[in-house]
């Protein structure tokens, strides 16, 4: 009788998420971009050269952004090389305070595809309490060339590449951006990060904007220890198996394993790390089995969705 009223619950509480997530999932009509085009965002001319910045889908995006950056002349559209090409996005709030994000300033060249290429971690969207000037400089037959103008910094409508802002225990400024997957499946995902810090300036401000004063640099070194979960209440807080913490790998990235076991509202609930074991930010999640209950967040986590 006690194995059959088991089996009864187990049944109703099999039921009843499987409700919820099929009635979740018809009323967002959710569908994932995998964005793989690179297309123009923005293009602004100083002088004889037009400037022309390509980004996924031709959009800048909150949170990691690749970036690739054209110089071409303005006469006659053909491709220009220049040298020491720099990129600094500044957002200024409503109190007019500027501030700005994870970014790759000096811009690498590649070759093989002649353009410039580097990234920029919008930590917010455009919107009336804060906008966005992208300030870009460089040189070309030894004379520097310095432009700016604002742009649009649009919402992430895929989760799985949302960021978080927060200050770690040491005081110090941090971003994680997720990168990859864009597109995640019901299996073992290969999980990419970037992990950046502010650079607290050591002098004072020079001329505006004085790249000084908003340096960010990528952590190394460090570890971002993982523990996805369901936090919906209908899914009790449940995990899934053969997940691996981030670790930094050569380019620069963290790289790790999540376990999707079916679709619908993930958390992955995170714990920061640095070269010496000790914890910045982050805390352990219970893992008890809590239908009807939402689960417990670490104090340090992403939400995604697919």
């Amino acid at each position: 009788m006690k194995f059959f009223n088991f089996l009864v619950i187990a049944f109703f509480a099999l039921a009843s998420c499987t409700l919820d997530k099929t009635d979740y999932e018809a009323e967002t009509g959710l569908e994932i971009p995998e964005l793989s085009e690179f297309k123009e965002a923005v293009s602004f001319t100083s002088g004889n050269y037009k400037v022309s910045i390509e980004a996924l889908n031709g959009t800048f995006y909150k949170g990691y952004n690749e970036l690739r950056l054209k110089v071409l002349n303005a006469q006659n559209n053909q491709r220009v090389n220049p040298s020491a090409v720099t990129f600094l996005p500044i957002m200024t709030n409503s109190d007019n305070v500027p501030s700005s994000c994870p970014h790759q300033y000096n811009l690498e060249y590649d070759a093989a595809n002649n353009y410039y290429s580097g990234y920029s971690v919008f930590t917010s969207e455009s919107d009336a309490s804060g906008n966005w000037k992208l300030y870009i400089s460089f040189t070309v037959d030894n004379q520097k060339y310095e432009i700016n103008k604002q742009v649009t910094v649009e919402k992430q409508s895929n989760k799985n590449l949302n960021m978080t802002a927060f200050t770690g225990k040491d005081g110090e400024q941090y971003c994680i951006a997720l990168i990859a997957p864009q597109k995640p499946k019901v299996a073992e995902n290969a999980l990419i990060a970037g992990i950046y810090k502010y650079n607290k300036p050591t002098t004072a401000a020079g001329t505006f904007p004085d790249p000084s004063q908003f340096s960010y640099s990528e952590v190394m070194g460090y570890t971002l220890k993982l523990d996805p979960r369901m936090p919906e209440p209908s899914m009790g807080n449940h995990s899934s198996p053969n997940n691996r913490d981030l670790t930094q790998q050569n380019d620069g990235f963290y790289h790790g394993v999540v376990n999707y076991t079916m679709t619908g509202n993930w958390t992955l609930n995170l714990i920061l790390m640095n070269q010496n074991g000790l914890i910045l930010k982050g805390t352990v999640v219970p893992s008890d089995f809590t239908p009807g209950v939402e689960g417990v967040k670490s104090e340090l986590y992403i939400d995604t969705l697919f």
